[in-house]
């Protein structure tokens, strides 16, 4: 518009945003170091409940991925209770404690019941003394946190007990949780541990440990339809602990969103190329690149908004190669990076859910919650998002340029007008 108000129409949700002139000045990051308190040496290990000197304060571990000495990475499952604290974990994986859709939704509507190799990993678990009393102690704390005393928890029978802990052992909400709260030498509680505090080969292991989960929980219930992936970052994104981690979460439908953009691709399967990759190239607000995966400013957005695609023929994470894996993280953790861990966001994963037939490429958004919908958004349905897609653009090129220069993101990437500009780079399209 001639006063700079910028209008967006976001071609996948029909969104409409409106950048207005000045918004943008409004402070992005939440706070600043000088007002958070100290920390001590102690704090940095034991500060949350997701913290390594507290283990026993999350469910029972499913697995953990542990850095070797030669700097590989090896997986260990189901590792004793009584050895938890003996082996140190790069992340872990563990059910949440509170479920968005829990084992009883599975049971009571599907007939679901624990595979095989669940039961037996719950019943070794159980029979270990140190096992045992986690289970009972992390029970009795999620029962006193919904509002049941602990007298009514001594009455409850023990096989009623047992039945509860299955949401441990063979749930499908889960969280991978990184063994860092705070960033290396933190003096104060403002200095949090990232996901662009990590190294680019952290990442990807972090990236693979997750996608090794996905397939573990598709494995395990065969009524999932798709798993939610998302990262909360820092409270205003709706995170509890302001501790690393990312969620998944089996349902039994695809959402409306995916439904709606399922629909799109039968009527026309080159969409996400005409609308996202070749519409954004066309405007300028490409600004990343590898020779497996695409960034750009995203448009019509509720918040800033950098959307990252694979530009690989499959369309599901866990049908990727190790490299075409490696390139989607390798920009996802750039683009964290350049963010700054101040900034809070959501990280959002989009691919192909595994009963549909038509092929959506795996793409990651990361949404900057720096803005909070209002009144006049809610009564207009017009949602104002303060930086435009090419000031967010710009916000983000001279530091992904600095933290390459610094060694700090992988080398592989290109920026900028270094990108290799070409129509149609998403190749999940082709037969």
């Amino acid at each position: 518009m001639a006063d700079g108000t910028i209008k967006q129409l976001n071609p996948f949700t029909d969104n409409e945003v409106w950048s207005v002139p000045g918004r943008a000045a409004k402070p992005a990051a939440n706070g600043f170091e000088s007002e958070h308190p100290e920390v001590s040496a102690a704090d940095l290990t034991s500060f949350c409940s997701f913290c390594t000197d507290r283990i026993f304060e999350s469910p029972p571990e499913k697995s953990r991925l542990v850095r070797n000495e030669d700097f590989s990475f090896t997986r260990h499952d189901h590792v004793r209770p009584s050895e938890l604290k003996e082996a140190p974990w790069l992340f872990r994986r563990v059910a949440n404690l509170f479920e968005i859709v829990t084992v009883d939704y599975w049971k009571k509507n599907y007939s679901y019941f624990l595979s095989k190799e669940n039961l037996a990993w719950k019943e070794r678990y159980l029979a270990d003394p140190v096992g045992e009393q986690h289970v009972h102690d992390i029970l009795a704390y999620k029962m006193r946190a919904t509002g049941i005393s602990q007298k009514q928890i001594d009455q409850i029978p023990e096989d009623v007990i047992l039945l509860l802990a299955d949401a441990f052992f063979g749930g499908s909400h889960e969280l991978i949780i990184a063994s860092q709260h705070f960033a290396a030498n933190a003096t104060n509680a403002g200095q949090l541990y990232s996901s662009g505090s990590m190294t680019a080969e952290e990442h990807h292991q972090y990236f693979k440990f997750t996608i090794d989960s996905m397939a573990d929980i598709f494995a395990a219930n065969r009524y999932i339809r798709y798993i939610s992936i998302f990262q909360n970052w820092l409270a205003p994104a709706g995170a509890s602990f302001d501790h690393l981690h990312k969620q998944l979460v089996g349902i039994d439908d695809w959402g409306a969103s995916i439904r709606h953009q399922i629909d799109m691709l039968r009527a026309d399967p080159n969409i996400y190329n005409e609308l996202g990759a070749n519409l954004s190239s066309m405007h300028n607000l490409t600004f990343a690149e590898n020779d497996h995966a695409i960034a750009f400013a995203g448009i019509g957005h509720r918040h800033p908004t950098i959307e990252i695609f694979s530009k690989s023929y499959f369309s599901r994470p866990y049908e990727h190669s190790e490299e075409e894996i490696r390139g989607v993280s390798d920009l996802v953790h750039a683009c964290h990076a350049a963010s700054g861990a101040e900034i809070s966001s959501n990280e959002e994963w989009y691919y192909t859910p595994i009963d549909a037939v038509y092929k959506m490429p795996w793409h990651v958004l990361i949404k900057w919650r720096v803005n909070t919908a209002a009144g006049f958004e809610g009564g207009t349905s017009i949602y104002i998002n303060p930086i435009a897609p090419l000031d967010l653009r710009d916000r983000i090129v001279p530091n992904l340029y600095r933290l390459r220069n610094e060694g700090r993101i992988a080398s592989s990437i290109r920026i900028a007008e270094e990108c290799k500009i070409y129509p149609n780079p998403l190749r999940y399209y082709l037969e």
